[in-house]
């Protein structure tokens, strides 16, 4: 899909003079990067309308043309839309140009420190845009020819410039999920802090301990990304960017929700859905980032109709700013599918979430190669589709092949996320709980219970024994034994703790309920014991009118227009609910 454009200005004056030029474009080009920037853009704007994409390709691969343009900062969303009509037509311009940094970086490598100044400031506008763009792979290379010019001056000035460099080198490298070399940058910015610190000077940490919340986020390693989150928002003062604040409460937001911390998490993530919107505008990646994890608090706090709404909206915004083959595309693709994937598990209606499941593998694997970790949860998702679709299907030959298309697919995100976290590791647990579930449908009973156990002997070790993720597992080998392998008294005991967890973390109306309720419905009636089946259909009834009574429809956007707090206050209530001074704002 290529990106909607924005509306363009009538046939005024003006418009007819940048028409003219472009008609004359071979013979005006040197004058043309002569004019101000915002000019000059708006010609090559009207090329990418002509779809002279070749000509359009030949000026933006050029650094010193592409570096001007980045300076219309009111065009940005403008130039996205170009680059990507660029990207997708074949013109490789975000690596000429990353090369083309990285090589005038080694000329300057001699040069007065004026001059590297100058390169790194480019450097930093130019990432800056490759990372906003999703091309994280040519953002690296333009920040790490940025860091190699911060060590050739042992000064001050250039211990600040190599901080904020490893602060935007760990974000794209997070986005790649190079988070080993994550790591490694995380170590570099804090020897450069301590040198400051040694001379008496501090850079803010906010954006720093911010990425290393996402890092450890990602690698589901959760009490660490709570702890760096607590120490993010602690350096959240007065002054700094809106970028900054909102990212920071983002990934705060997030960590709480893991942690199921739900109100300090609806706090967070509805703030900076709030600041985002009201600083940037509701067309911006930005905004759409925060609607992204404002669907994921909605869809973890169970109400998944919302959520299912918010991702369509933050989907809508990146296809109208990106469209194309993009990676940012692509993630909202797979967090939309998989939110309308457990919206219509009971309908049994999956076109909708298979469609946005197949059309972020297809993005991603046009733009990475075909082993690289984004797969392994977009394959995941479209795996469980699969399945489902699988099981409600009448003929037997497309059964078959469902199945084992859906576990190829899961055995390839196994083995992506044990090469990525290793064995012991709930993204690892979380795919031997989907094949648990894949073999019993397979028929395969023996191999499910060893998925279970294992998915819930992992989960239980890092995450305690009352995880909402222990008691998915725990529900699904309950459901293995019941109704396969005739284990009712363990099914029982098992479904009586899923539906403890489920009760004490988000109370008697949470949607998981359904199936364990539903489970030992059949459990009781195999057993022949008819009161128990009575009285669990009293407790269904019952649970079906809570459900209607607490999950009517509403706008999960009303109440983010404005907020009653500022940003302070807001960070300053999380605060001391830890029991923690933030700094004065």
């Amino acid at each position: 899909m290529a990106a909607v454009e924005l509306e363009w200005i009538p046939e005024t004056l003006y418009n007819t003079a940048i028409s003219a030029v472009v008609d004359n474009y071979i013979r005006s080009r040197r004058d043309i990067r002569s004019l101000p920037e915002n000019i000059q853009f708006d010609v090559y704007y009207k090329l990418y309308q002509q779809g002279r994409l070749c000509q359009l390709g030949s000026e933006f691969c050029e650094l010193e043309v592409f570096a001007k343009v980045l300076r219309a900062l009111d065009k940005r969303h403008l130039l996205h839309h170009c680059f990507q009509a660029l990207m997708d037509h074949g013109v490789k311009v975000a690596s000429v140009l990353a090369y083309s940094f990285s090589r005038r970086c080694s000329y300057i490598a001699e040069s007065d420190a004026a001059v590297k100044e100058k390169a790194i400031q480019v450097g930093f506008v130019l990432g800056g845009f490759l990372s906003d763009a999703g091309w994280y792979s040519d953002a690296e290379k333009v920040f790490l020819s940025c860091l190699q010019l911060c060590t050739l001056h042992d000064e001050m000035l250039h211990w600040f410039r190599a901080v904020e460099c490893c602060v935007r080198l760990l974000h794209v490298r997070n986005g790649n999920c190079k988070y080993h070399l994550g790591e490694e940058t995380f170590k570099l910015a804090q020897t450069y802090m301590d040198k400051l610190s040694k001379h008496g000077q501090q850079a803010n940490k906010a954006a720093l301990y911010g990425e290393l919340c996402a890092l450890l986020f990602a690698k589901s390693h959760y009490d660490e990304a709570y702890k760096w989150c607590i120490e993010a928002m602690k350096e959240i003062t007065a002054g700094l960017p809106v970028k900054v604040v909102v990212d920071v409460l983002r990934q705060a937001s997030k960590a709480c929700v893991v942690k199921r911390e739900f109100k300090r998490a609806e706090q967070l993530i509805k703030h900076a859905v709030y600041l985002a919107r009201d600083h940037f505008g509701s067309k911006h990646p930005k905004y759409s980032d925060t609607l992204l994890d404002y669907g994921f608090y909605l869809l973890n706090v169970d109400n998944i109709c919302q959520s299912v709404a918010i991702y369509q909206a933050a989907l809508d915004i990146r296809q109208s700013v990106f469209g194309g083959k993009n990676i940012h595309v692509a993630t909202a693709h797979e967090d939309l599918a998989y939110s309308s994937y457990v919206h219509q598990y009971s309908s049994g209606k999956f076109d909708n979430a298979l469609f946005h499941a197949e059309r972020a593998i297809g993005i991603i694997t046009h733009i990475l190669p075909e082993d690289h970790l984004l797969l392994a949860s977009s394959k995941r998702v479209k795996a469980l589709i699969l399945e489902e679709i699988a099981i409600d299907c009448h003929n037997k030959e497309t059964e078959q092949r469902l199945l084992q298309e859906a576990h190829d697919l899961h055995l390839s995100s196994l083995q992506l996320a044990k090469k990525a976290f290793g064995e012991f590791n709930v993204q690892t647990a979380k795919h031997y709980g989907n094949l648990g579930r894949l073999y019993q449908s397979m028929r395969k009973f023996k191999e499910a219970e060893e998925m279970h156990i294992k998915a819930i002997q992992i989960k239980e070790q890092l995450l305690g024994q009352e995880d909402y993720e222990v008691a998915l597992s725990v529900g699904h080998l309950a459901s293995l034994y019941n109704y396969d392998m005739n284990q009712y008294e363990n099914a029982e005991k098992l479904n009586l703790r899923s539906i403890a967890i489920g009760k004490r973390l988000f109370g008697e109306g949470y949607s998981g309920l359904e199936y364990d309720y539903r489970g030992l419905i059949k459990l009781y009636n195999s057993i022949g014991n008819y009161e128990k089946v009575f009285e669990y259909h009293n407790v269904l009834s019952n649970w079906n009118r809570l459900r209607d009574r607490q999950y009517s429809v509403t706008d999960a956007l009303e109440d983010v227009n404005t907020s009653p707090q500022s940003a302070e206050e807001v960070v300053q209530s999380f605060l001391i609910s830890q029991n923690v001074e933030g700094p004065s704002c």
